[in-house]
């Protein structure tokens, strides 16, 4: 069960508009390491993972789908106030001819987002090697987004988002020590 509080997990400032930043985060909004492959992947996975570790799945899977909320508003709040001509100018032009400045799940090359860059293997400690990996990808994206921004404010959204990532990758670690525990316990009947 989800509550839901009518507020971003962190605030999302930017000081400009600026609708070549918005195309690169879009990689984190509709790409194979975004936000939306790592919630779905998450949570789907939890389904087939030890209950020692289910919880994790699903607390992660869930702030996943808030950090897709935080990009979401970036992408708006860059893009909210520029013409048809910049949209065009920095490579949106498709977009916007086909969604206005409405959000839609594709990377920043205009991919849409498709159910094949997630995996659920079935295998606990392979789901959880996947998903440190993916979470890892999100962070040198991250990096990278921060590197190509002089916007401060926005640069501070950003580097919570990274932060969130390293925090998620060690959780999974720790759940891959807890699982690889278990798997050399002996058992006897």
């Amino acid at each position: 069960m989800w509550v839901y509080e009518k507020k971003l997990q962190y605030p999302v400032r930017v000081s400009k508009c600026d609708p070549l930043m918005a195309k690169f985060l879009l990689e984190q909004y509709g790409g194979a390491d975004g936000e939306l492959a790592a919630a779905l992947r998450y949570l789907n996975q939890r389904y087939t993972i030890p209950d020692k570790v289910v919880g994790l799945l699903t607390d992660i899977g869930t702030e996943e789908f808030a950090h897709l909320e935080m990009i979401a508003t970036m992408v708006y709040k860059l893009t909210k106030d520029a013409t048809p001509d910049q949209m065009r100018a920095v490579g949106l032009g498709d977009h916007y001819a086909n969604h206005d400045k409405a959000l839609f799940y594709q990377n920043a090359a205009g991919v849409p987002w498709t159910a094949s860059y997630i995996q659920a293997k079935g295998d606990p400690i392979a789901d959880l090697y996947e998903d440190i990996a993916a979470e890892e990808k999100a962070r040198a994206t991250y990096q990278w987004l921060i590197d190509m921004t002089d916007d401060v404010d926005l640069q501070d959204s950003l580097k919570y988002l990274r932060e969130r990532e390293i925090v998620h990758s060690l959780r999974f670690r720790e759940a891959v020590e807890i699982l690889k525990e278990k798997q050399d316990q002996r058992i006897y009947f």
